[in-house]
């Protein structure tokens, strides 16, 4: 059976072992006179440092026909730059015992490398090239476009239930950005000119739109003079403006079908608008996804995978973006189980959210499940570079987020629970996708 969780990402399980107690993340900040916001966590618990840069660019910066710009330079800032060959990028890395990779949604894109110690001057030097001196020709913008056509073919149209969240954000999104998905629309790159690629490049990859976040085995005030001396010649780009798309409320149930000739099973899956993740509400409808699906001992595994044996896979997540949330749940059928059957099971559990307050040891096991996953995502220095970077970038440049966060967690009541099932879960203001077989 293949797994699901390798398909669609949301928030990670966390096993419940043992209380941990968590540690503050100290760090310093401040801005260069180019605009490019500097955050450095010194840790000498291992000799290793992460250098990551987080541009605050992704789908939802892009226009109709011209999607996709934002994963393509995911890919095509690896290409070279005028001081690195093309193709030499990745070699320089794994040569001096280094890790990196990048990442893209619909709000940002995450580039970083994870070195040895003794390496930090490199890390920073790749990551000042690629912002300061990359190299975007018609060679590069061909060779990524295949890339990128061939990474859609695999995790998307070849995959099973690949479409699945494209299909209910553009049912969820009609106005927005998030209406279409990361990846974009092959048609629009390959009509897109180079021209258009360098202007993107020149608006968005600009410091005064992005943060330095450096975790690991540094010393603060050498690596301030070294980041000076590695990125203070990088040109201030214009001001980045956003202006957020409000979407009309959803006041009744929509229904949509979809057909994928890569399965054998039906799913079912409902989908609801949730606040974005700046809310503290957010944050909630993460804590209701783990009383719901998170486990063996979760409401949905129990009710119908253990016990009326209805459902192979049952699940439900909170997608948290910048300006909207998405609260989906889905299920693939067990022994021919009607579909609306499953429907109807997972509504009778978010019906009891609506009704009762969870019991105190249901709360308390949410508590300490949420509580771990704080913990282990600021374990390693990777993961605090990520989660300073976010909170600035996400919680109105609040950076110490990162500590607030577990705090926040602290304080959600049962009470909370309930109000926000209520608020955000009503079949009135949701989509429900019936996600069927085609044939080849």
């Amino acid at each position: 059976m293949f797994k699901l969780k390798k398909i669609i990402c949301w928030t990670v399980g966390i096993f419940l072992c043992h209380q941990s107690i968590a540690q503050k993340v100290e760090f310093t900040e401040y801005d260069m006179p180019n605009g490019l916001h500097v955050i450095l966590h010194e840790d000498h618990a291992a000799p290793v440092v992460a250098v990551s840069v987080m541009y605050h660019v992704g789908s939802k910066n892009e226009v109709p026909g011209r999607t996709g710009f934002a994963h393509f330079f995911e890919h095509l800032l690896f290409e070279g730059t005028e001081n690195i060959k093309r193709g030499e990028f990745l070699k320089i890395v794994a040569a001096n015992g280094g890790q990196n990779n990048a990442n893209t949604s619909q709000d940002r894109t995450f580039f970083y490398e994870v070195f040895p110690s003794n390496q930090f001057k490199l890390g920073l030097w790749l990551e000042s090239e690629r912002m300061l001196h990359p190299v975007i020709n018609e060679i590069g913008v061909k060779t990524q476009n295949e890339v990128v056509k061939e990474e859609k073919r695999l995790h998307v149209d070849n995959q099973p239930y690949g479409n699945l969240l494209a299909d209910i954000f553009k049912n969820l999104f009609p106005t927005h950005p998030y209406n279409w998905s990361v990846i974009g629309s092959m048609a629009d790159l390959d009509a897109a000119k180079l021209s258009e690629f360098q202007a993107f490049f020149k608006k968005y990859y600009v410091p005064n739109n992005a943060v330095l976040s450096i975790s690991g085995d540094i010393s603060i005030p050498q690596a301030k003079v070294l980041i000076s001396s590695y990125f203070g010649e990088v040109p201030q780009g214009q001001p980045v403006t956003y202006t957020k798309v409000e979407e009309a409320p959803i006041t009744r149930q929509l229904v949509d079908t979809t057909f994928d000739a890569n399965i054998q099973l039906p799913m079912i899956a409902t989908a609801y608008r949730a606040p974005g993740m700046d809310s503290r509400e957010s944050k909630i409808m993460e804590m209701i996804s783990t009383i719901l699906s998170n486990g063996g001992s979760s409401k949905l595994y129990k009710k119908l995978v253990d016990d009326k044996k209805e459902a192979l896979q049952i699940g439900s997540f909170n997608s948290a973006l910048e300006d909207y949330g998405a609260y989906i749940t889905y299920a693939i059928p067990n022994n021919s189980t009607p579909l609306d059957t499953l429907l109807q099971d997972i509504d009778e559990e978010i019906a009891k959210l609506q009704t009762n307050l969870v019991s105190e040891e249901d709360y308390r096991k949410i508590q300490n499940q949420l509580e771990n996953s704080y913990i282990s995502a600021n374990q390693g220095a990777l993961g605090v570079a990520q989660n300073l970077a976010s909170g600035y970038t996400f919680h109105h440049k609040n950076t110490d987020y990162t500590n607030e966060e577990l705090k926040l967690i602290r304080g959600i009541t049962r009470e909370d629970i309930r109000n926000a099932a209520v608020k955000y879960l009503q079949p009135s203001s949701r989509l429900v996708l019936y996600y069927l077989p085609a044939k080849k």
